[in-house]
C-alpha cells in the first residue's frame, strides 16, 4: 500500500486511456504523455498500459507501506527517497516505510510514477484512467488527496526478475534510458504537424503565419486542451461546420481565430475547423508544455509522420529487449 502524505498540484491515476467508447460519447482520457507513461511501466516489468500516477508541475510526498520497485519518467523533476536523490528513467528499489518526495518540475510539467504490479483501483469501461469531469476511474474518480491509501497490485514474473538488479543492496539501477530515445522536452519546442482536412478554408496568409510564428500556451488551458495565443487565423469565408470526430493532437480553430490543441481529456466530437494534426511522435512534447510556454509548428507529410512513428516504436521495442538483457545478464553474473 502507498499512503499519500502530500498530494502535489494535480496528481491522478492514468493508464493509456478508455479506448473504444468515443462512439458512445465517452471521453478517452489517459496519460497526457503516453511515451513517458509506457517507459515507466516497462522499467518495472509492467504491461505498457498499466495504470501509473500522473504528476503535474509539483509532485507528491508518498509513504510506501510495502517493498516496491518503481520508476519515474517524464519531465525533469527532482525526486528523493528518504532524503537521498534518485534518478529518473531507471528502476529504483523502495523498502517498506520509505518516503518518496517529488519536487517541482524544472523542465516539462508531467511525470509518471509506475510501481511493479500497478495500482489496484476499479476498472471502468476497461480502463483505470481518471476522468475528473465525470468523476470516474482512478482513485474514486478524483485527484489524490492527503491521507489516501492506494493498494499496489501483485508484481508479475518480469517485475520479480528485475528485483535481482538490487541483490547487491543498491538503491537504483546503474543504467537508465538513453537520451537518444527520449523526447527533447523544452519550453519552446518545434511541433511537427500534418495539415488538417480543413486547411484549405483558411487564407494563404493565415496558413503561412501558423507555420512561421510562435504561439504561447494560454492560462485558459487544461487536460482537455491547450488554448494558444498568437497570430489570429482568418477564414476565406464564413462556413457552417458539421461536428465530427477528433483525436489527441487535433488543432482546431474557433471563430475567434486562436487555435486550440485537443489533449487527453478532449471531447469526442468537435465542430471547429481542423487546421492541423500533431504527429503522434511529438504529442509528448506538446503535453509537457506549461502555461506560458511557447511552441512553433512545422509542416510534415503524412508519410513522414508515419515513418517517425514507426521509428519511435522500433526504439521502444529495442528498449524492451535491453531491459530483458539487463535482467538476464544480472542473473548470469549471480550464478557465477
Amino acid at each position: 500500500m502507498i499512503k499519500v502524505i502530500k498530494p502535489g498540484m494535480l496528481t491522478t491515476i492514468q493508464d493509456l486511456g478508455r479506448t473504444g467508447y468515443q462512439k458512445f460519447g465517452v471521453v478517452q482520457s489517459g496519460a497526457m504523455d503516453p511515451f513517458a507513461h509506457r517507459i515507466a511501466n516497462l522499467l518495472v516489468g509492467n504491461p505498457e498500459n498499466e495504470a501509473a500516477i500522473e504528476i503535474t508541475v509539483t509532485g507528491p510526498v508518498l509513504e510506501f507501506q510495502t517493498d516496491a520497485l518503481i520508476a519515474i519518467c517524464g519531465g525533469r523533476f527532482h525526486a528523493y527517497l528518504n532524503g537521498k536523490p534518485i534518478g529518473l528513467w531507471r528502476p529504483v528499489r523502495v523498502e517498506n516505510g520509505s518516503e518518496l518526495r517529488i519536487k517541482q518540475a524544472e523542465t516539462g510539467c508531467r511525470a509518471y510514477l509506475a510501481v511493479a504490479g500497478g495500482f489496484s483501483v476499479p476498472t471502468v469501461l476497461k480502463s483505470k484512467s481518471t476522468y475528473l469531469r465525470a468523476r470516474i476511474g482512478g482513485f474514486q474518480g478524483r485527484t489524490l488527496k492527503a491521507g489516501d491509501e492506494i493498494q499496489v497490485g501483485m508484481p508479475g514474473e518480469l517485475s520479480k526478475q528485475l528485483q535481482s538488479l538490487f541483490e547487491d543492496g543498491s538503491l537504483q539501477a546503474s543504467w537508465s534510458v538513453s537520451k537518444t530515445i527520449m523526447p527533447d522536452y523544452g519550453t519552446f519546442p518545434t511541433i511537427r504537424v500534418i495539415k488538417g482536412r480543413h486547411a484549405e478554408l483558411f487564407t494563404d496568409e493565415s496558413i503561412q503565419e501558423f507555420f512561421r510564428k510562435p504561439y504561447r500556451i494560454s492560462r485558459d488551458s487544461d487536460r482537455m486542451g491547450y488554448r494558444l495565443e498568437g497570430p489570429g487565423l482568418e477564414f476565406k469565408r464564413a462556413q457552417e461546420m458539421l461536428s465530427e470526430s477528433v483525436c489527441f493532437g487535433t488543432v482546431q480553430v474557433p471563430s475567434g481565430g486562436q487555435p486550440i490543441v485537443l489533449l487527453a481529456d478532449r471531447q469526442t466530437t468537435g465542430g471547429y475547423s481542423k487546421i492541423a494534426q500533431i504527429a503522434a511522435v511529438d504529442l509528448p512534447l506538446m503535453a509537457q508544455l506549461k502555461l506560458g510556454d511557447k511552441v512553433r509548428f512545422q509542416e510534415i507529410s503524412l508519410e513522414e509522420a508515419q515513418a517517425l512513428y514507426i521509428d519511435r516504436e522500433k526504439q521502444i521495442r529495442l528498449l524492451k529487449k535491453s531491459i530483458f538483457y539487463q535482467e538476464k545478464r544480472r542473473g548470469t553474473h549471480a550464478k557465477h
